[in-house]
């Protein structure tokens, strides 16, 4: 389930820019996209993709009409394809995109291989809190 927004220029770059986030669970993208809009309101575009396959065809709609992914806040345990794998993918394809891994399941192992090959910049914890969230996803952002 993609959901698409009418993107808003940021005036000062004149560039529009997306946080993308990856879950099997839909529950999981409605929570992380109502936090993520609640306190970055218009200032990005917010895409939500369901698996990896998913994903990678909004990232080439975003590409396609010039909006640049930011952010990949990605779950580790999907049905096609581990998250530290989808996220080195990513990191070899679009180097510039910051990810963060979201996860209940996790070993050491796969959050320090998604560190070393996808750069990856945090993995966030389920349950999760709002704040730890925005906070992360603001470092990404800096």
């Amino acid at each position: 389930m993609t959901t698409h927004d009418t993107p808003t220029q940021t005036r000062s770059k004149n560039v529009v820019s997306a946080i993308l986030c990856v879950d099997d669970e839909v529950i999981i993208l409605d929570s992380l996209r109502e936090q993520l809009e609640r306190h970055f309101g218009d200032s990005y575009v917010y895409e939500v993709a369901e698996n990896a396959k998913e994903a990678w065809w909004v990232i080439e709609d975003l590409c396609e009409s010039n909006v640049r992914v930011l952010v990949i806040v990605s779950d580790w345990l999907m049905p096609d394809i581990r998250g530290d794998e989808f996220l080195i993918q990513i990191h070899q394809r679009f180097p510039k995109i910051v990810t963060i891994m979201l996860t209940g399941q996790a070993d050491a192992e796969a959050i320090a291989r998604a560190k070393s090959e996808a750069n990856l910049q945090a993995c966030l914890r389920k349950p999760w809190r709002e704040e730890e969230l925005i906070d992360l996803v603001e470092s990404a952002l800096a």
